[in-house]
């Protein structure tokens, strides 16, 4: 009976580090408790409904990753700021805008007034500015990435881009890394 019972012990005590190497290897391939979001449109409701969710999800305590690619690398211009260009680079910069505060709506745009109706309707309702949510972003440790490649295709360059803590100049490959581990994925 004793034999029995120590056969049973050793047996369960197999099991039981069977099921703890298990539980590790789950939690190493668990993902991160992070956001990645690949950010096109450079549509201010878009760029907007953008840092809503990268500061609720910072809110929570997640880390947040926004990947700036074609269109959308627009809204980080810093209208203050001037690059030495190719003439290519010097009709995208004359042809998209420069900086937030220029961004068109993805729809009624209204000739330019659906913009100015949205950021007077967000200071009616004291919702924060696009730009204070850029500022909030950055407090809050949400980063950024700027698809190098297509900066390169648009003509835009580092220095005309906004000052952002720890902005960062990647390739695709770095976002890709980024959804690969995040809990939550999604494009805007």
């Amino acid at each position: 009976m004793a034999d029995d019972v120590e056969a049973l012990v050793q047996n369960l005590e197999k099991q039981i580090d069977a099921l703890k190497e298990r539980v590790e290897e789950i939690g190493e391939a668990a993902p991160d408790d992070s956001l990645a979001i690949g950010v096109i449109s450079g549509s201010l409701d878009r760029i907007i409904a953008t840092f809503i969710v990268a500061l609720g999800a910072a809110a929570y305590d997640m880390d947040v990753h926004l990947f700036f690619t074609f269109w959308s690398i627009a809204a980080l211009r810093d209208p203050k700021k001037t690059a030495k260009k190719s003439f290519l680079g010097k009709m995208f910069g004359w042809m998209l805008p420069r900086g937030s505060k220029k961004l068109p709506l993805s729809s009624m745009n209204m000739g330019g007034m659906g913009p100015k109706m949205i950021r007077g309707l967000m200071k009616k309702n004291g919702v924060a500015s696009l730009e204070e949510m850029i500022q909030q972003a950055g407090e809050f440790g949400v980063k950024i990435y700027i698809c190098e490649m297509s900066m390169d295709l648009m003509g835009f360059k580092r220095e005309e881009m906004i000052d952002y803590p720890g902005l960062e100049y990647v390739g695709v490959g770095t976002f890709l890394g980024l959804a690969q581990s995040a809990k939550q994925t999604f494009f805007l």
